[in-house]
């Protein structure tokens, strides 16, 4: 049996299954975790019909193993109005019903992962294509939150959604059919609601750059609204760990800023870029 046929034949079987549970659905997915060094590896699926592969590449943790992460995965009723009331525009987000998964990694508190700076997460699924130009995007939102943007790449093979994140959280592959300036103001007004975590000698450079870097881009000058977004991000890389914190724990008692800064200038380069090449 050809694999997009089974995913096909495992989706349908998982469907008609939560149908007899209720109409708001949200029938949990067998999941495999391995970790090796940084490197954690997620199996949604069965051994012989996966939906997807997930890759977490830590950039430094402690404490990392298949417990401490907390990883779990359920088929989602795309239609249920509570999972549509968490999008930014439920008209315009779509989930596809070729892929209705939701990725859950929720490390317990008293799990000790601790990690530096950001995580990448790759989500790998054969069950959507891979187009130039493709609106399909990695959403992450806190448990019961708000879900946002969180990519950095879409790459094919059939499609690979890849993204940074701080911590933790739920994960959806949307298409996002809101124009690309729309969500540029909204990542730049991310990035500086995170700058006010910083005293003001930290915030200052970072927003004269952030500043720039939009002001450039309003002008059509992508080159040069790229270039002060990479100036953002080396100086928090140079900053983070001494003068911008730099962890997050399972405790949740402090707050990754430089991750979510890292993480956040990741993903508005990204949409610049994708203005700039598709004009949408």
């Amino acid at each position: 049996m050809k694999r997009h046929v089974r995913l096909a034949w495992l989706l349908a079987s998982l469907a008609l299954l939560a149908g007899w549970c209720g109409a708001a659905f949200a029938q949990a997915l067998p999941v495999t975790v391995n970790v090796a060094g940084n490197v954690a590896t997620v199996r949604i699926g069965t051994l012989s019909s996966p939906l997807a592969d997930v890759v977490l590449s830590f950039d430094q943790a402690t404490g990392l193993s298949a417990a401490s992460l907390g990883v779990s995965a359920e088929l989602v009723d795309i239609s249920n109005p509570t999972l549509l009331a968490r999008l930014p525009n439920a008209s315009l987000n779509k989930l596809s019903s070729a892929f209705p998964v939701m990725l859950t990694v929720e490390p317990p508190t008293a799990g000790g992962l601790v990690q530096r700076r950001v995580t990448h997460i790759e989500i790998h699924t054969h069950a959507l294509a891979y187009t130039s130009g493709s609106p399909l995007r990695l959403f992450k939102a806190p448990l019961a939150g708000s879900f946002r943007d969180i990519t950095g790449e879409i790459a094919p093979g059939s499609v690979r959604t890849r993204g940074t994140t701080p911590g933790w959280s739920q994960f959806l592959v949307l298409a996002d059919l809101r124009p690309s300036s729309d969500v540029i103001v909204e990542k730049y007004a991310y990035l500086r609601t995170q700058l006010t975590y910083l005293s003001a000698t930290e915030r200052a450079p970072l927003a004269t750059l952030l500043d720039a870097s939009e002001d450039a881009l309003g002008a059509g000058d992508f080159a040069t609204a790229i270039a002060k977004l990479d100036a953002f991000r080396a100086r928090v890389s140079q900053r983070a760990g001494t003068y911008i914190p730099d962890t997050w724990r399972a405790t949740r008692d402090v707050r990754n800023v430089a991750g979510e800064l890292l993480s956040g200038a990741d993903t508005l380069g990204f949409s610049i870029g994708y203005l700039r090449d598709f004009g949408h």
